[in-house]
């Protein structure tokens, strides 16, 4: 059965299931250098970017996984998506990403939306554990994260390639706080 969410309405913003209408918004995210600095895929056109879209349809069919796009609270504005991936039910356990597009930055968007994705992931998808691979430079990311309880478990030197060099992940989780040992 797929992930169903429901969209969440906040003062600041809406939380809805990303669709097909949104790929201009995905695009134009996914295309700006600033955006995909320290980002893992980027697009050059329009048509590459309906992989990302197919993506994003296929994560919650096939139950791993569920992203989102961040709005202004009457859904006029696309601020940019935050997501879980690579989600297991056999380990409880996600992976979290986001993203934002520029002229939203530093209006604590992510610090008010991260929270509502972790609580949605713990209570509706009986997760112990969300994760995040950040990129060692990604300093921006890295101290949202801090301040939203997420606990640095370490880097992981040289494990990925990029523009042609090799970069280093910082892990950093965060856990169910009602939860104490596996079920």
């Amino acid at each position: 059965m797929p992930i169903i969410f429901n969209t969440i309405n906040t003062d600041l913003f809406l939380l809805r299931s990303i669709v097909e209408s949104d790929i201009n918004h995905v695009f134009k995210g996914l295309s700006n250098p600033d955006v995909i600095k320290y980002y893992g895929v980027n697009y050059k056109t329009l048509e590459e970017t309906k992989v990302q879209m197919d993506w994003f349809n296929n994560l919650a069919l096939q139950e791993i996984g569920i992203w989102l796009a961040l709005c202004s609270p009457d859904n006029h504005i696309f601020y940019g998506a935050v997501g879980l991936n690579n989600l297991t039910t056999t380990h409880q356990k996600a992976e979290l990403g986001f993203w934002l597009l520029p002229e939203f930055w530093g209006k604590a968007l992510m610090a008010k939306a991260i929270p509502l994705i972790c609580t949605y992931a713990f209570q509706n998808l009986g997760l112990n554990r969300i994760e995040a691979f950040v990129e060692t430079e990604n300093h921006g990311s890295k101290n949202l994260l801090t301040k939203l309880d997420f606990e640095h478990e370490g880097t992981m030197k040289n494990s990925e390639i990029k523009n042609n060099k090799f970069i280093s992940l910082d892990i950093y989780a965060r856990f169910n706080p009602q939860r104490q040992q596996a079920i």
